[in-house]
């Protein structure tokens, strides 16, 4: 940098904006935001603090207006915004910010709603009692006092802190490039473990977490589990998992509520309670029937009325997942050491409180030696004028000024100038006897004050023994019980686990409208019943797939092109019993001709089995579930069809069952599975059935063992017929009769394998319903037309079956 110009300087601009950046940044990190390790406090709350110790707002007094604290702090100590400081101060008042509060407000200082305080020149606040702890001491040069910003005053550069501030209340902050975010913990647990920490130095974290079992927040509520705590303890960084206490209550009418009596740290009540009136209303949290704030001065109270059919634990776990009544708190433990930031683990933070109460103590006595030592001088002086009181008379009374009297007494006693000078100031009361016993023993008093003083300068074990004793006594007074307390934690929660597992009628109408409903919306009806209306379709659709399933279970959609897609259950809006459902388009990715014409649920794709495949022109294949586990949004090529073809049915099996085929115009074809080779997934597959002109595949299924064949025709009409009756053939056979058609039963629409212990669903165009139990049908011969199992309007016709299984099965 060379001076050019008369005063112009030039520079190096990288150069002097990296200088002035870091200069900025220290400034932050060191006058701002970050927390001293010795007392746990910010320069502000520091100078809040110290303002009102020299005001003498203290607990004994009555409050004064805020206005007159923050005005004292920004004239002397603060130059900053009124806000800040007043902010501050509104902070350090408010009992669910702070685990034990640092002033005491009188007036409105705000609320966990998010409330601001009113301005202070309405408010008052003077000094907790706690507080009064963090400056006790101040007077007796136990800390180092620094200049102010003028450089007129002096303001201390640490407070005394006789409690572990910084843990015990903890301290959030943002620096340049830094955070601090320390949570609270209980003051008696601290205590204990510092306690620990200076009985036995070497102290492990195992041992040291029995006295600090975790943090302890001002408003409770539960903390998941302790490895977080244990992360953080370790290496001064971790999470832990907040929650929300809650509990389930009866109500009359068979219903129950939530109510919430604890949230966690640093949440607004308010906006909670808005988030979940909000996913109520957006249908995300279903059951919800009504929500209210009963909290008062007694405490919180969030009631959560539910619906009589909802599962309290279930929309508890979605009001976890879904709102803040189970947060996060990222725990940072960085302070300043020596004015450097430094990140410490729990047994460091201890260590470096421990050795500055030792500093505290060592000052204090070392203080307290030398008034001792400066005021025995003094009353030995005393002494040896009252044995020489009429020579001291003589010399005071005959001398011309006090300064020669002084120096006479000085040369005659041999006394030191401060002797001399006490001694020139003497009342004459101090002459009468009593108090020349009072003078003596308050020398012997300070005789033995200043050998206790030495002493404890003297041994190191001595200064830990008062630590001790002066922590265990403000143990005494101002520790509490636990607010939060620790239980098991609790994994990343599963959506799925937020799910009740429960039956679920599946509908798909011809147009795409799908929904989900409980199974047993639908009473069973006996035979020929007229049914109830399930779902309102629009004028053209009908209804063309029904099925039974478990919300947990993954739905694989197949569609008219042998594309495959997948949703859970869960994932398929429930919709009312008369309500039209969700256009499928919502949910999948379908082309413009592209529907869905068979849908299958699984468990896992890793389980053992084969899906098997057929087509409307009965084309057949059989490929190995787990080459479907693969997802694609835009749909997974589950077969390659030939033109004109479409995929009808889809099975899983176990590779060894036998399978059926039934078509349109009363077939079946009753075949080995083992017939049919294993091919890849975008395989075409092979002849399943020979058809006859017109005619068409219209359901497949599995063989099983002393189990019918039901099958439904267009116009109601339906059988059952035991397996037996259809022998096995090859595959790519006509197959043999099972129904008689005629123009009054109409071709058949639908055929499922059948036990005595099931039951059915049967379902028409205009989206009539009805439930049967399998033993209501006859059982008949292959060749008959059945009887009528439901009535039909005079347009309507059947166009769905669904199987029932019981839950054993």
């Amino acid at each position: 940098m060379e001076n050019k110009e008369g005063n112009l300087l030039y520079v190096n601009i990288e150069d002097e904006m990296k200088n002035s950046f870091i200069d900025y940044a220290m400034s932050v990190i060191v006058q701002r935001a970050l927390p001293d390790v010795r007392d746990g406090l910010k320069p502000v709350h520091r100078r809040i603090l110290y303002a009102m110790h020299s005001l003498g707002f203290t607990p004994d007094k009555p409050h004064r207006k805020s206005a007159t604290t923050v005005g004292e702090v920004l004239g002397k100590y603060h130059p900053h915004g009124d806000a800040a400081v007043y902010d501050t101060m509104v902070r350090m008042a408010q009992d669910f910010n702070y685990r034990y509060t640092l002033i005491d407000g009188h007036g409105n200082f705000g609320s966990i709603d998010g409330d601001s305080a009113a301005a202070m020149r309405y408010t008052e606040a003077r000094m907790s009692k706690i507080a009064m702890e963090m400056l006790k001491d101040i007077n007796k040069e136990t800390v180092d006092f620094v200049p102010n910003y003028d450089e007129s005053l002096k303001e201390p550069s640490v407070l005394p802190s006789k409690f572990p501030n910084l843990l015990v209340n903890g301290s959030n902050g943002i620096a340049v490039g830094m955070a601090t975010s320390i949570p609270p913990h209980n003051l008696g647990e601290v205590i204990d473990g510092i306690i620990a920490t200076i009985d036995n130095p070497d102290i492990e974290l195992e041992e040291l977490m029995k006295h600090i079992k975790g943090p302890d927040f001002p408003t409770g509520a539960l903390i998941m589990g302790k490895d977080g705590i244990r992360k953080a303890y370790a290496t001064g960084r971790g999470k832990v998992v907040v929650r929300a206490k809650a509990e389930i209550e009866s109500m009359f009418g068979n219903r129950q509520r939530i109510v919430v009596t604890e949230i966690p740290y640093q949440v607004n009540k308010a906006n909670l309670i808005e988030k979940i009136a909000d996913l109520v209303k957006e249908k995300k949290i279903e059951g919800i029937s009504d929500l209210r704030d009963e909290s008062d001065r007694e405490g919180m109270r969030i009631v959560i009325e539910l619906k009589r059919d909802a599962n309290a634990n279930i929309v508890l776990n979605l009001l976890y997942k879904h709102t803040q009544m189970q947060s996060a708190f990222s725990i940072i433990m960085l302070a300043l050491d020596n004015g450097q930031p430094k990140v410490m683990n729990l047994k460091e933070m201890i260590q470096k409180y421990i050795d500055h109460q030792r500093q505290i103590i060592i000052r204090r006595t070392q203080y307290d030696l030398r008034k001792a030592e400066e005021r025995a001088h003094i009353l030995e002086g005393l002494k040896i004028a009252l044995d020489h009181i009429d020579e001291i008379i003589n010399i005071i009374r005959s001398s011309k000024t006090v300064n020669e009297a002084r120096e006479r007494m000085m040369a005659r006693f041999g006394l030191s100038e401060e002797q001399a000078t006490a001694i020139a100031e003497m009342r004459l009361k101090s002459l009468t006897g009593l108090e020349r016993e009072k003078i003596e023993e308050e020398y012997l008093g300070l005789i033995k004050d200043i050998e206790y003083y030495k002493s404890i300068l003297a041994s190191e074990l001595m200064v830990s023994n008062i630590i001790k004793e002066e922590l265990l006594e403000i143990k005494k007074t101002y520790a509490d019980k636990r607010r939060s307390k620790i239980t098991h934690s609790v994994e990343e929660v599963n959506e799925e686990d937020l799910i009740e597992e429960e039956e679920v009628a599946v509908t798909l109408t011809h147009f795409g409208y799908i929904k989900r409903l409980p199974a047993d919306t639908y009473k069973s009806q006996r035979r020929g019943g007229k049914g109830i209306t399930a779902l309102q379709t629009r004028e053209d659709d009908f209804v063309e797939h029904l099925f039974i399933t478990s919300t947990h279970n993954q739905l694989l959609f197949f569609t008219n092109k042998g594309r495959m897609f997948r949703l859970k259950a869960y994932e398929i809006p429930e919709a009312g019993r008369q309500a039209k459902g969700t256009a499928l388009v919502n949910l999948l990715q379908l082309d413009k001709n592209e529907a869905v014409n068979a849908v299958i649920p699984i468990k896992e794709f890793e389980d053992e089995g084969y899906l098997i495949f057929m087509t409307k022109n009965g084309i057949i294949k059989k490929t190995e579930l787990k080459q479907y586990s693969s997802h694609r949004a835009t749909g997974l090529n589950a077969i390659t069809l030939k033109d004109e073809d479409e995929l009808i049915s889809v099975k899983l099996t176990r590779g060894t069952s036998e399978l059926i085929a039934i078509t349109r115009q009363g077939l079946a074809i009753r075949f080995p599975e083992k017939d049919v080779r294993d091919m890849g997934r975008t395989a075409m597959g092979v002849k399943g059935v020979t058809l006859n002109p017109g005619d068409s595949v219209i359901a497949l299924d599995i063989v099983e063992e002393g189990a019918d064949l039901l099958v439904i025709s267009e116009r109601g009409f339906g059988k059952r017929t035991p397996l037996s009756e259809y022998r096995v053939q090859s595959r790519g056979g006509k197959g043999i009769k099972t129904s008689n058609i005629t123009a009054k039963t109409g071709y058949l629409v639908g055929a499922k394998v059948v036990k005595d212990d099931c039951e059915v669903m049967l379902i028409s165009a205009e989206g009539v319903i009805i439930r049967l139990h399998i033993n209501d049908i006859s059982v008949m011969g292959r060749s008959t037309q059945g009887v009528t199992l439901m009535k039909l309007a005079e347009h309507d016709s059947v166009v769905a079956l669904a199987k029932i299984v019981p839950d054993e099965e």
